[in-house]
C-alpha cells in the first residue's frame, strides 16, 4: 500500500525535503512521525513523506504527485496556528483522498471544550459546571458557582496556558486567571469545576465497532503529601521529563477500580466518541470522584502515537502490538 505520511513544521519547508528518522526524532523532534513511518515500512508499505508549514499549493500538489492509497495524517496546525488543524483534512476530504483519524466536524466540535461540554452535558455525560469568559465580552462575577475552580483556555491543548496558577480558590482568582488568559494568550477562558479524585485516560479505537482501550492512571506522587505539589497535568507535569522525576508523577495502569467503574469508563468513551463524531482515534481525559462518578474533562482526537505514549501502551494491554495497531489505523481509514 502507498502511504503518505503528512505532519507539520515550525519552519519553511523546502520544496522536496527530505527526513530520515534520525532528524525527525532529533532536530525536528517528532517521535510521533518518526515511530509511525518507521513501524509502516516495517509493515512493507511504500511510503512517502510530506511536511506542511505554510504552503497549501505544495501540498496539494505533492499529494497529486503521489497519489497515495492513504494518507496517515498527523498534522495539527498550519503557518504554527493549532486551530487550523480541520481545514487539513478537510482539504483531504475536497481532494477525495482517504487519510487516517478525525474528519474537520470532529476536530472542530473537541477543539472547542465548552462547546464539546455543552454537546455532552445534552446528552446526559458528566462534565463539571463551567462558565466561559470571552475576549470580547471578559466575566467579571461568578455568581452561584463553585470552588475551587480551575481555569484554563478553551482552545489550546497539550496543557498550553496551564499552570499552577491554573487552580483558583475564589471568583478573585478566577477572575484574575481568566483576565491572564485573555491578554497574554489571548484566548476565551474556560472556569470549571475542580473535581477532586483520580485522572483517567481512556482511549477509543476503530470504527463502525469503536474498541475501547483500557484506562490509564495519572499518578502525582509527592502530590498527597506536599501542598506545593501538581494535583492536576499543568504542561511540564505532561512533557518535562526532569520535573515528572521531581515530584514522582507518572502514567501506568491504574490501581484498582471500584466494581462497575471500568465499565462506566468503557461506555462513556464510547458514548462521547458518538456524540463528537470522532472516527479512528480518541483519548478521553476523566476525572473519577470519591463517589466512583466518570466527569468527562476533554476529548482529544488523533492523540499522539509514539510507540511510549499511553494510546500505544493501552492498546498492548488489550493484546494489540504497536504494529498492529497502526494497520488497524490504516484499515479504518479504507473502510
Amino acid at each position: 500500500m502507498k502511504v503518505l505520511v503528512l505532519f507539520d513544521l515550525d519552519r519553511h519547508v523546502e520544496p522536496d525535503e527530505s527526513f530520515t528518522l534520525k532528524a525527525l526524532r532529533k532536530e525536528e523532534q517528532k517521535p510521533t512521525e518518526a515511530d509511525v513511518i518507521s513501524c509502516l515500512r516495517g509493515l512493507g508499505h511504500e511510503v512517502e513523506t510530506l511536511a506542511v508549514y505554510d504552503d497549501v499549493r505544495e501540498m496539494i500538489d505533492r499529494i497529486k504527485t503521489v497519489a497515495p492509497d492513504v494518507v496517515f495524517n498527523l498534522c495539527e496546525s498550519f503557518f504554527l496556528d493549532r486551530s487550523h488543524e480541520p481545514n487539513i483534512p478537510a482539504l483531504l476530504d475536497l481532494m477525495k483522498v482517504r487519510y487516517t483519524g478525525a474528519g474537520p466536524d470532529s476536530l472542530l466540535l473537541c477543539k472547542d471544550k465548552a462547546l464539546t461540554k455543552k454537546l455532552l452535558s445534552f446528552h446526559h455525560v458528566r462534565v463539571a459546571g463551567f462558565r466561559v469568559s470571552t475576549k470580547t465580552h471578559p466575566l467579571r462575577r461568578l455568581a452561584r458557582f463553585r470552588f475551587p475552580a480551575f481555569v484554563k483556555p478553551v482552545a489550546e491543548e497539550g496543557s498550553d496556558g496551564i499552570s499552577k496558577a491554573s487552580f483558583v480558590k475564589n471568583e478573585a482568582e478566577a477572575i484574575e486567571r481568566a483576565t491572564f488568559i485573555h491578554e497574554k494568550i489571548g484566548s476565551d477562558a474556560l472556569i470549571e469545576e475542580y473535581i477532586e479524585g483520580r485522572e483517567l485516560t481512556v482511549g477509543v479505537v476503530g470504527n463502525p465497532r469503536p474498541l475501547t482501550l483500557p484506562p490509564r492512571e495519572t499518578f502525582f506522587g509527592k502530590a498527597e503529601t506536599d501542598e506545593h505539589a501538581p494535583h492536576f497535568a499543568t504542561a511540564r507535569a505532561k512533557f518535562d521529563d526532569a520535573y515528572r522525576r521531581k515530584w514522582g508523577i507518572r502514567n501506568g495502569a491504574p490501581d484498582p477500580l471500584p466494581d462497575g467503574v471500568a465499565e462506566k469508563l468503557a461506555r462513556t468513551a464510547r458514548l462521547a466518541y458518538r456524540i463528537l463524531k470522532v472516527r479512528g482515534l480518541v483519548r478521553l481525559d476523566v476525572r473519577l470522584s470519591a463517589d466512583n462518578d466518570v466527569f468527562v474533562i476533554e476529548v482529544n482526537p488523533n492523540p499522539s502515537l509514539a510507540r511510549g505514549d499511553d494510546i500505544a501502551a493501552t492498546a498492548k494491554e488489550a493484546g494489540i502490538e504497536y504494529e498492529q495497531l497502526i494497520q488497524r489505523i490504516l484499515d479504518n481509514a479504507l473502510r
